[in-house]
């Protein structure tokens, strides 16, 4: 098995604080890496730290299997990354950003700015300075800037903010022929779960500056469990009835308003029409199988990922 990145008991302090803690990540070659965690886990500070925009205070970190250095400049050339909000020359046009950047990355193909700017979906721009972009334009500029040199390694910390519902479909669609057609390995983190969970291969859960968990989408996705969620805003009165009428124990209480039951082996018909006989109004019952958000909030307590 090949790794592009792995980092040995990597560690970081802020101020004697420790930050990040004995993180040891195995990201293979060609695959998606999706890094999960609620708001201060420590993943803009893990990334920061494999682009050297942050020095460990701990451990080590290898690229293309050799150890990260002050002086890997030959390393950087076959990384490409977005690291928290995009900065452009304002003044500028979308093309010549591009033009700028591959002339400090030694990237001659200059035919490549308009394919990249048309992979991103930025079209008619070729006179508008950056400063008129909208805040989803200016992530389609980056992440455009960010693809342009066609890296072996790509770093996304949070690509898709500021995007539209069918911008996400369109930048997804992006990474994963990025990924499929040129063999590009992404490291990417988000907060919208459902999106992760179409893409990546593997995820990494961090909370607490502690990567908690590193496992494979087959895997959750084999050990998921079916259930039958139930939404209804008299939750404690469908319980008492569920278990003195149907004798069903296996089921759990969400948010005070949405059931889970375990025990799929009564149908909902029957769910629906013993409830309803008994006075309780269902808004809705549904089978379904336990997703990424559902893996995700068991591992950090129920804490959002932001």
């Amino acid at each position: 098995m090949e790794y592009i990145v792995r980092t040995h008991d990597l560690g970081k302090k802020f101020d004697d604080i420790n930050v990040i803690s004995d993180v040891n990540m195995s990201i293979k070659k060609g695959e998606i890496y999706g890094l999960l965690g609620p708001n201060g886990a420590g993943k803009t500070t893990v990334m920061k730290m494999m682009l050297n925009l942050l020095q460990p205070s701990q451990g080590a970190i290898e690229l293309f299997n050799s150890t990260l250095t002050n002086n890997s400049y030959e390393l950087f050339k076959r990384m490409s990354a977005i690291i928290e909000y995009p900065i452009f020359y304002d003044k500028l046009t979308a093309k010549e950003n591009l033009d700028l950047h591959c002339e400090y990355m030694g990237y001659h193909n200059k035919n490549e700015i308009d394919e990249a700017l048309q992979l991103v979906n930025l079209k008619n721009v070729d006179t508008k300075s950056v400063s008129f972009f909208s805040l989803g334009m200016k992530q389609r500029l980056a992440i455009a800037r960010a693809i342009i040199t066609k890296p072996e390694l790509l770093i996304l910390d949070e690509p898709i903010n500021g995007l539209d519902p069918v911008g996400i479909i369109e930048i997804r669609d992006l990474l994963e022929m990025l990924n499929h057609d040129y063999g590009i390995t992404i490291l990417i983190s988000s907060h919208i779960l459902s999106e992760i969970e179409q893409i990546a291969d593997t995820i990494g859960v961090m909370n607490n500056g502690r990567l908690i968990e590193e496992v494979s989408m087959t895997s959750i996705r084999d050990s998921s469990v079916e259930y039958i969620e139930i939404e209804t805003r008299q939750i404690t009165q469908a319980a008492h009835i569920m278990d003195a009428q149907l004798s069903i124990k296996n089921f759990k209480v969400m948010d005070g308003k949405k059931i889970r039951i375990y025990e799929t082996e009564i149908s909902q018909h029957e769910l629906y029409k013993t409830l309803v006989s008994n006075d309780i109004a269902v808004d809705s019952i549904n089978t379904k199988t336990g997703s990424l958000e559902d893996y995700f909030l068991s591992l950090v307590g129920g804490k959002e990922v932001v």
